[in-house]
């Protein structure tokens, strides 16, 4: 089963300082990156570190292209950065099943991961009575 990062070989390469970011919360852009190498990270809310990241095909903003709203997060160049761009997600997605086969799949892997959480939490914390026992 081919990757992500197979699809993506002949796209454009995109550099990125550390530092610099390569998608920014809030702003509605319409491309997503596939990551060659390099190391980011994923702020939420300006300050919220998610998650640093240097998986080769890791994916970024494509919740932003599929769900056509603004970026959820910031993603910045912790180490020099290398990824493929992909403009105009919505249509390379369109025009490559194979791809958006793939980005199903590993978003339905964060989906099992995040719910089978969230499970692990309602557990911890069903006898409280405070905001807590509210995980929902």
């Amino acid at each position: 089963m081919a990757s992500i990062a197979d699809y993506c070989t002949a796209l454009p390469v995109a550099s990125f300082a550390a530092g610099e970011a390569l998608l920014i919360e809030g702003e509605q852009t319409g491309r997503f990156y596939v990551l060659i190498d390099g190391v980011v990270e994923v702020v939420k809310g300006g300050d919220v570190l998610i998650n640093v990241v240097s998986d080769p095909g890791a994916v970024f903003g494509e919740m932003s292209v599929l769900l056509a709203m603004p970026h959820m997060a910031t993603v910045r160049a912790v180490a020099p950065v290398r990824a493929h761009l992909v403009e105009d997600g919505a249509a390379f997605l369109e025009s490559h099943p194979d791809v958006a086969a793939a980005l199903a799949r590993l978003l339905a892997q964060r989906l099992h991961g995040v719910t089978t959480y969230l499970v692990d939490l309602k557990r911890q914390f069903e006898d409280q009575t405070s905001h807590l026992g509210m995980v929902d």
